[in-house]
């Protein structure tokens, strides 16, 4: 199976760190089955540049093919959906891992305006594979929540809109899951700043990945990666 990984700051990871997407390699690796991550990016984000120029992954061993993603510090659902289309079609993805909502929400669009990018994006990447796979996980309200009620409330109304939407749209020849968020996942102890996931919340968001795909499809196995 060939998985593009597509996401925001949350994906994308910043200099120094490991990222989600070292976790899935490494659940991915440990099911002894043959895969490949595919995607036209491979950095994260420098904090100090302001940009998507760095290398500098926390374990250096791994592989810069494993590395490839579709993600971008401050991009949402808003951006990707142009962008699906030629990746899929490029590097001819058959699952994508999708974490996208929480900067659109944040900075671009309401949860309506949201709600209807997601499902142009997902209209975009079967253009290119009619038969790809999608997992959507549910947009995480950061810490800005804690104090910003409407904010809040329209996280909540995505993911009610999003969950709708995999419902809608979920097909035999594209199927498409919605991925829980991990029970156990706290803002508080799984971030390093309230939004982005330290080594804790990266084990839990590729928990949450992983077993929805085990589960509804017997695709890898348990997730069992150990911090």
């Amino acid at each position: 199976m060939r998985f593009l990984f597509v996401g925001d700051s949350m994906t994308i990871g910043s200099a120094g760190g490991y990222s989600w997407r070292y976790r899935m390699w490494q659940h991915l690796v440990s099911t002894g089955e043959p895969f490949e991550i595919v995607g036209p990016r491979c950095a994260l984000y420098d904090i100090d540049a302001n940009a998507p120029v760095s290398h500098a992954y926390a374990d250096p061993a791994f592989p810069a093919e494993a590395r490839r993603h579709l993600a971008g510090w401050g991009e949402g659902w808003l951006h990707m959906a142009p962008l699906i289309r030629e990746a899929v079609a490029s590097e001819r993805a058959e699952v994508l891992l999708v974490s996208l909502g929480l900067i659109d929400l944040g900075f671009y669009t309401n949860s309506d305006q949201t709600a209807a990018n997601a499902r142009e994006f997902i209209a975009r990447a079967r253009l290119a594979n009619p038969h790809v796979r999608m997992v959507l996980l549910p947009v995480i309200p950061n810490i800005r929540a804690e104090s910003d009620a409407p904010f809040a409330a329209e996280c909540d109304r995505f993911n009610v809109l999003l969950a709708k939407a995999v419902a809608d749209l979920d097909t035999p020849a594209s199927p498409i899951l919605l991925a829980s968020r991990p029970d156990s996942y706290d803002i508080h102890s799984d971030t390093y700043d309230g939004t982005h996931p330290g080594p804790t919340g990266e084990i839990k968001l590729a928990g949450a990945f992983a077993t929805a795909m085990h589960q509804a499809w017997g695709l890898g196995g348990a997730y069992a990666v150990a911090a």
